[in-house]
């Protein structure tokens, strides 16, 4: 017999890394393996760059609009990177969830802990590099950073890293396909969680619970 899902709480995936682990490459492979998954869109102050699209890639706002609601606790996280302000929405990660839809949030270890604190029940995932040095390599084959940005960087990276603690899962990028193939499995794994599928199939649940 097929149980037919019903309206119920979503889950919350948090997707962090040290800085230049892969998160991004990661998180859009996810989305287009899991087309039902949905990305949340962060609001910032930053201009938009060459092929970006407003309320696609993020929700560009003036200093103004992102302040004022900022000031209406509208965002669940929000944080000031290189002079740009970036926040996530409150009310449509909550009414998202609530509709039984999955969201990833990429995000770095400071927005995960406001999230996880509105959001418990999130799952993190936390991203590194094989090592250290495999790390330092990848930046410096980018060939656009300066030698003091990629000596930042590393210094960043070490720092994210004293996080991991925070996280459920650590998924070490060495092979892409690899890591992939892996956050996906945590993914399914947070959906088969019991109050997950407690809350997406209700009716069928409590049948089970009747004399």
């Amino acid at each position: 017999m097929t149980v037919a899902a019903e309206s119920g709480a979503g889950t919350l995936l948090i997707v962090s890394a040290a800085s230049g682990a892969g998160k991004t490459t990661l998180v859009r492979g996810l989305l287009a393996r899991e087309p039902a998954l949905g990305l949340s869109v962060s609001f910032t102050t930053r201009a938009p760059r060459a092929g970006e699209s407003d309320g696609v890639h993020y929700h560009f706002v003036d200093d103004g609009d992102f302040v004022a609601r900022r000031d209406r606790g509208e965002f669940v996280e929000w944080a000031e990177v290189h002079g740009n302000l970036y926040g996530t929405s409150s009310r449509w990660l909550h009414e998202q969830i609530a509709g039984g839809r999955d969201i990833v949030l990429e995000i770095d270890w400071q927005g995960a802990q406001q999230v996880r604190a509105h959001f418990p029940a999130a799952i993190g995932v936390f991203v590194l590099p094989p090592t250290i040095a495999e790390l330092e390599h990848r930046l410096r084959g980018r060939g656009t950073d300066s030698e003091s940005v990629i000596a930042r960087r590393l210094s960043a990276a070490r720092d994210e890293m004293r996080h991991l603690a925070e996280f459920d899962y650590v998924i070490i990028n060495n092979e892409l396909p690899v890591a992939l193939d892996d956050l996906q499995a945590v993914l399914q794994a947070a959906r088969l969680r019991y109050s997950n599928q407690k809350q997406r199939h209700p009716s069928f649940f409590e049948s089970l619970e009747q004399d």
